[in-house]
């Protein structure tokens, strides 16, 4: 069976399902985000033991708050592309602040979900928020957020 076969069988399903997959992804991606900003504003979940809730004009305390709004607009799907691009740049900014001072590999200083985190959002960024999100019913006809999915192939939801 040729790799390139997008029409038939898994592969088929698969290219069918990529944009949705893209939302997913989104959707994923934002809330593991919003989970670090939570922590740190909220205190939910609560900080290990020992650690304080920062300030809130710490680094730390600005990291959460950048976390819980873009986290919050990546979830929903609003304001995707600047939300994606300012979350992948302060992932960055993490990463070489926070991580690479402690080890050049990122599995001993603890910097790897930073790093996937920043190329995640910088796809994102570029990709936009696949179809399920608010910026695609902002952009709808009526911005009715129960049309059906437009990418659905026909028959099919």
């Amino acid at each position: 069976m040729s790799t390139t076969t997008t029409t038939t069988g898994t592969l088929g399903f698969l290219s069918d399902w990529s944009p949705r997959l893209l939302s997913v992804l989104r959707i994923m991606a934002g809330l593991l985000y919003l989970a670090h900003g939570t922590q740190k504003l909220l205190g939910l979940p609560p900080m290990p033991a020992g650690r304080a809730s920062p300030d809130l004009l710490s680094l730390q305390g600005v990291s959460g708050i950048l976390e819980l709004v873009l986290g919050t607009l990546l979830v929903l799907g609003l304001f995707t592309r600047p939300a994606a691009f300012v979350a992948s740049g302060h992932m960055a900014f993490a990463y070489f602040i926070g991580h690479a001072g402690r080890s050049f590999f990122p599995t001993l200083n603890n910097g790897d979900a930073a790093i996937l985190f920043c190329f995640v959002f910088l796809y994102i960024a570029a990709a936009g928020p696949g179809p399920w999100s608010l910026d695609v019913a902002r952009t709808r006809r009526g911005g009715a957020l129960t049309d059906a999915d437009p990418l659905a192939p026909r028959g099919r939801l």
